[in-house]
């Protein structure tokens, strides 16, 4: 009778158990499916400002790009070289060529200069930290993308505000369809580049999606430098492949690039482009990448960014900087493209430029035409 007692409670303890552990693991994935769902949706609405300070007139700005060979640097540059022209200042754009020598460089002969304003495209702001001192000290305003781990005004440095959308909802965005896509069984490498600190605030919470899935693993974390992207990606790939085999089913990375230079080493291994590891990407949103996913092409989604209005909000809470007044505090919600909505919101020309009217919302706002 003991014994019997004794094995009935263990089953039942051991069914306890397990009926505990189902609800979370099932929260987990559709948690995930929601989120994706609801970063897919097309045609988001303007949530950004709708009045500010009118154009502060005679300006002149520099954009000091990290490198203009990243889709993401190169976009935003195109956006405030449109908003830069529609407010009436003038613009010089100086590329870091993707080398911490390049970019000092280029922060040098931007300060050297003297202009009224410079806007940092994913400059850095702890690499550069010095020459961003010295443009403070010399009174030059300082507006960033991507140059710090989060968006709007930077309490370690003399930056008016950074913009960016919220890397960790673009991380949580990218690493939700990882999970919802393989139905919670996800075997993913996560690329990341240390040089920067809003690289690894991006990997690290894609991580941490991972992690929270019982059914996903995280195979491996590859830090690797963007700018030497084009020469390790493919023999890192074959190592990868190596390791791993059919088991790597899912990559994560910061940005496209990586995947620029990826589909050599998975063609040599006779993978499918449509095939696994599905290649998904944590931003920009570059136009190889838009390519890729509507030709289904070795990247399965990404979770772009405005770029084009991105450059026109750096040149607002530019004017905003100059009229003495506070940033905007606008952050635009993520946006996640996969095969299914890659038509959408600019994809069919291989970016993402929201349809909500920002550009005729933000002349109105400066008071021009």
């Amino acid at each position: 009778m003991k014994t019997q007692l004794t094995t009935t409670l263990a089953a039942l303890l051991a069914t306890s158990t397990l009926l505990c552990a189902v609800p979370a693991f099932a929260d987990a994935v559709s948690d995930a499916k929601a989120y994706v769902a609801k970063a897919s949706q097309p045609n988001p609405p303007w949530t950004g400002p709708t009045s500010g300070p009118e154009a502060q007139t005679g300006k002149t700005i520099v954009y000091v790009s990290a490198d203009q060979r990243n889709g993401g640097a190169l976009g935003v540059s195109e956006g405030v070289e449109e908003a830069a022209k529609a407010i009436g200042w003038t613009l010089r754009v100086i590329d870091g060529q993707g080398s911490v020598s390049g970019r000092s460089a280029a922060m040098q002969q931007a300060i050297a200069l003297q202009p009224d304003g410079i806007i940092l495209g994913t400059v850095d702001a702890n690499e550069q930290a010095e020459a961003i001192r010295q443009a403070h000290d010399a009174g030059i305003i300082i507006v960033g993308w991507h140059s710090t781990a989060s968006a709007g005004a930077s309490d370690k440095h003399p930056i008016f505000t950074t913009i960016t959308t919220d890397p960790l909802e673009i991380s949580r965005a990218a690493a939700s369809l990882a999970v919802a896509d393989s139905n919670g069984t996800a075997n993913v490498v996560i690329f990341t580049d240390s040089v920067y600190e809003i690289a690894i605030a991006k990997s690290d919470a894609m991580a941490d999606v991972i992690k929270a899935c019982d059914g996903c693993k995280i195979l491996s974390v590859e830090d690797t430098p963007l700018a030497e992207t084009s020469n390790r990606m493919p023999p890192l790939t074959n190592s990868l492949l190596q390791r791993f085999g059919d088991e790597w089913t899912y990559s994560l990375t910061i940005n496209d690039l990586p995947y620029d230079f990826m589909a050599p080493a998975l063609i040599s291994a006779g993978i499918a482009q449509d095939g696994h590891p599905r290649n998904i990407s944590a931003g920009d949103g570059s136009e190889a990448a838009f390519q890729r996913i509507q030709q289904n092409f070795y990247q399965f989604a990404t979770v772009a960014e405005p770029l084009h209005l991105h450059g026109w909000q750096a040149v607002d809470e530019m004017n905003r900087a100059f009229a003495g007044e506070p940033e905007s505090g606008f952050v635009v919600p993520v946006h996640l493209f996969t095969p299914d909505n890659i038509k959408e919101d600019g994809g069919a020309d291989l970016s993402y430029d929201p349809g909500n009217g920002y550009r005729d919302v933000y002349r109105k706002i400066w008071g021009v035409n």
